[in-house]
């Protein structure tokens, strides 16, 4: 059962959902089969939760039916009967989070019972906690939309309709310009990295619509609005900075999921930017991501990913940060995903030696302890051995390394920019290796090719190389 739906599920509960889950199955209302019970208590019983021998279904059937010979079909019956009542009980925990939806909903049965006093306490009972709310996030925005839509159907029974259909015009407007922005953000984001061409439907005619002050008054519409004019407006930074006014202003406001999207859009902009040579967003990454993770935006069900925290550690370097970056590595490599800790950790400390300058430690760590399959983090790897054989007078083991490099290259296809970036290493790596040091010409040109390269994360690098020369 170790691959079963309901053992993946129950591996997500945490101690108080345990405890509510308990009183669900334990209610008559949601379950009156005993042996229901007694399965849900197995795989909590001792841990056999975690327990991959004690999840074979014999074993768990023994347990619940000490005195019977297994019965296969009777084993998935008890298992088919839980899985539906937790998934019942999923349902009513999230409906259950969103209490003014669950006040629509009342006054909606309300008005179909044609209860018309429970109906308006109930509607107006929403609209009070929806007033509450300090800030108009996309979930504010949809239940203000589907309140003016209660009120609407409850007054066209009374030929009143008019009265309200403005408001449930520009509710419904605000609403769907801030999830289509939200969705197009996206869209735009994943097609930046993986070059796959996405169509954005009505988004073109409504832009326009959104540029008026209307709806730029709105905070979740003005946001959105500002990531997408910025990563679709790279040599226009006047909305970035406009953008990031908004996330200092409200980052505490959206919900989580909607913040950590906007944040990581942001900050992969600034990459963007880095990489094309623009240093000044080296900083702005750098006090985004400072931001994320003390915020703990950034810390995604419990984890960090390796992307990510190496992202940082990048950064940190960049700005000679190394005491932030010390810190950082030890506080948040918790975060990362246990079987790759170890090994990823030990790259990250490399960095922050070769930082250092102390090459013995960090080819060290590098050479003997990293095991890792990410493409970036790989190429991140090899670029920084290729850094110190070059620094070290390692020429021969270097020109197999940057060879090893290009056909690595070659093998991979969907890696967006990062694919043009690497390239660029290796290639103006190799030609720095055969410039000849005393002829003033041919450093010249090759100097004026790396200024000119883009993208290449290493520019700094290889003029310092080319001048040290």
């Amino acid at each position: 059962m170790k691959k079963s739906q309901l053992v993946h599920i129950l591996n997500t509960f945490s101690t108080k959902e345990i405890r509510e889950m308990r009183k669900w199955l334990n209610s008559p209302a949601h379950n009156q089969r005993q042996d229901v019970i007694q399965l849900f208590e197995y795989f909590f019983e001792d841990n056999h939760l975690a327990k991959e021998d004690s999840l074979e279904k014999p074993i768990i059937f023994s347990w619940i039916f000490p005195k019977e010979t297994y019965d296969d079909a009777k084993m998935r019956q008890v298992i088919f009967f839980l899985l539906k009542t937790i998934e019942e009980f999923l349902i009513y925990q999230e409906i259950n989070a969103d209490e003014v939806n669950m006040k629509i909903m009342l006054a909606r049965t309300f008005r179909k019972r044609k209860l018309d006093k429970l109906f308006q306490k109930n509607i107006k009972q929403s609209e009070k906690l929806l007033e509450g709310i300090a800030f108009e996030n996309i979930k504010y925005l949809r239940n203000n939309y589907l309140i003016q839509s209660e009120k609407s159907a409850f007054l066209s029974k009374r030929n009143r309709l008019d009265k309200n259909l403005q408001n449930v015009s520009d509710a419904l407007d605000v609403s769907f310009l801030s999830e289509k922005l939200k969705e197009s953000c996206l869209m735009l984001s994943h097609q930046s990295v993986y070059k796959k061409e996405l169509n954005y439907g009505l988004l073109d005619a409504l832009l326009p619509y959104v540029e008026q002050e209307e709806y730029l008054k709105y905070p979740i519409v003005a946001t959105y609005f500002y990531v997408y004019k910025t990563i679709i407006g790279d040599d226009d930074e006047s909305y970035f900075y406009l953008l990031k006014e908004k996330i200092y202003q409200y980052a505490s406001q959206f919900s989580l999921i909607e913040i950590r999207d906007i944040h990581l859009m942001t900050i992969n902009y600034c990459i963007r930017k880095m990489n094309s040579g623009v240093e000044n967003f080296i900083r702005e990454a750098f006090e985004l991501y400072k931001l994320g993770f003390e915020s703990k935006i950034l810390i995604e069900n419990n984890q960090v990913t390796r992307v990510t925290f190496h992202n940082v550690v990048s950064i940190g370097l960049k700005l000679k940060e190394y005491t932030w970056v010390e810190n950082f590595i030890n506080n948040y490599q918790q975060y990362l995903e246990e079987k790759h800790r170890q090994g990823f950790v030990y790259y990250c400390l490399a960095r922050l030696h070769y930082g250092k300058k102390d090459y013995e430690k960090a080819m060290k760590l590098l050479v003997q302890e990293v095991h890792y399959d990410d493409i970036i983090i790989n190429l991140s790897a090899k670029t920084l051995l290729m850094k110190m054989y070059y620094e070290l007078d390692e020429f021969d083991v270097l020109e197999s390394l940057l060879e090893s490099m290009r056909t690595y290259l070659q093998r991979k296809k969907v890696m967006g920019y990062h694919k043009s970036n690497y390239k660029n290493i290796v290639r103006l790596t190799k030609k720095l290796l055969k410039v000849t040091p005393y002829s003033k010409t041919k450093k010249e040109k090759l100097k004026t090719e790396i200024t000119e390269a883009t993208p290449l994360t290493e520019k700094a690098w290889l003029l310092q190389q080319l001048d040290a020369l």
